[in-house]
């Protein structure tokens, strides 16, 4: 961990286009073309008599998915993740599309941050694809600012997955963030203070993790668009318009200053599972679809928690209507529980407080107030009757189906 008399030195480590770089292991032929990972089931590629495989392309979707990530090559086509699988068709109608397969990007994901544990233990999981490395009390780590190891996590990452990585060495997280991206893909990029205002201050306010689209929207609306903008504005300025906190916040950021360490661990404020779906759904007359889609929501999720080893005293859910607004709903337990039926019953509640008159594009089921089952004297187990059907999405424990208030 850092300490006081030895200056701080962190690294970001960003995998390259992850989840389409695991599939371009999958499928070498691919390697150079525009790919879009997003695709269902139906989307998988077809094995031919000859050895050779066949793609389906964006110009063949139709649906109401979203793109995951992409490559680089169909990025240079405007498209990129979060994007609207339809939209990205029009962009680059000859993209090969490819189904979603995160067990295969979970597995990557152990294995890059198992090799990098190995070099530099004092590691912050950011994500499946990101995490912080304090660097600071390494061997000589300081004398050549953090090149060597960096070097050295690289290839250590090459050899453990096959994949490439960005990594940004600084003196604090804020910089680490904003220096993985400068070169990638496949990028070492060292920063020092020196080293803001011809690197930093350049880029775009919206880089600043913590800077998002409201914020920058008005930040450009003060005439302030990049970091170096934001940096030379008077701090009383930014706090009579942002509040004391963000103002001070956006000064302390622009000028590349983060006192926050690596943090080895945390636990999750809650877990979540959701779908989108490929076509909007009706609560009357795709009644039977929706209720079979909640509870194996609830179900998967009640296999998370206990995964995990947690139980949750708040259940909640959220849908998107085919207008894209959206709406959440909370109910709070008695207890603790990581029973799917109790889940499914209280996420039933939950819906019977919306108005479910318009289509819905997107269903999800949310566990909050999360408790380590280790903490609790008596956690409420899966009862055997919901484990045995727990294997059984379709099963509704005696419910009601997807309940129909407020719709007609």
């Amino acid at each position: 961990m850092y300490s006081p008399d030895a200056p701080r030195l962190i690294a970001h480590l960003d995998m390259d286009a992850f989840y389409a770089s695991v599939e371009l292991l999958r499928y070498p032929e691919l390697r150079g073309l525009p790919v879009v990972i997003g695709g269902g089931r139906r989307h998988q590629p077809e094995l031919l008599p000859d050895g050779t495989r066949r793609f389906f392309r964006l110009r063949d979707y139709t649906g109401r998915g979203v793109i995951t990530t992409s490559t680089y090559e169909a990025r240079a086509l405007g498209v990129f993740s979060a994007m609207g699988t339809m939209k990205a068709a029009a962009l680059a109608p000859d993209a090969v599309l490819l189904p979603v397969d995160f067990d295969e990007y979970r597995k990557y994901s152990r294995l890059f941050k198992a090799a990098v544990r190995e070099i530099a233990p004092c590691v912050e999981d950011r994500g499946i694809d990101e995490i912080y490395v304090d660097l600071s009390g390494l061997p000589g780590v300081h004398d050549d600012a953090g090149s060597a190891i960096g070097t050295r996590l690289k290839q250590a990452v090459k050899d453990a997955t096959g994949l490439t990585c960005s990594i940004g060495i600084t003196p604090n997280k804020l910089l680490s963030k904003l220096c993985s991206e400068l070169d990638k893909p496949d990028g070492l990029t060292l920063l020092g203070f020196a080293d803001i205002p011809a690197r930093i201050w350049p880029l775009a306010a919206r880089k600043v993790n913590g800077i998002g689209p409201k914020a920058s929207e008005k930040l450009a609306g003060l005439g302030l668009h990049t970091i170096g903008d934001i940096a030379a504005a008077d701090p009383v300025f930014l706090v009579e318009h942002f509040g004391a906190n963000y103002g001070r916040w956006l000064h302390e950021a622009s000028h590349g200053r983060d006192a926050r360490e690596v943090v080895t661990y945390s636990e999750p404020v809650s877990i979540s599972r959701e779908t989108t779906f490929e076509r909007d759904l009706h609560a009357v007359r795709d009644r039977a679809t929706l209720s079979a889609i909640f509870t194996e929501l609830c179900v998967e999720l009640a296999g998370d928690l206990a995964r995990k080893g947690y139980a949750s005293k708040t259940i909640g859910i959220k849908l998107r209507f085919d207008d894209f607004k959206s709406v959440t709903r909370d109910l709070t337990l008695p207890a603790h529980t990581l029973d799917a039926r109790t889940i499914r019953r209280a996420a039933g509640e939950c819906l019977k407080r919306v108005d479910l008159t318009r289509r819905l594009r997107l269903l999800g089921v949310r566990a909050g107030a999360l408790a380590r089952l280790s903490d609790l004297v008596a956690p409420l187990a899966p009862e055997p009757a919901a484990a045995s059907r727990a294997e059984e999405p379709s099963a509704h424990y005696g419910l009601p189906l997807f309940d129909l208030h407020g719709a007609d």
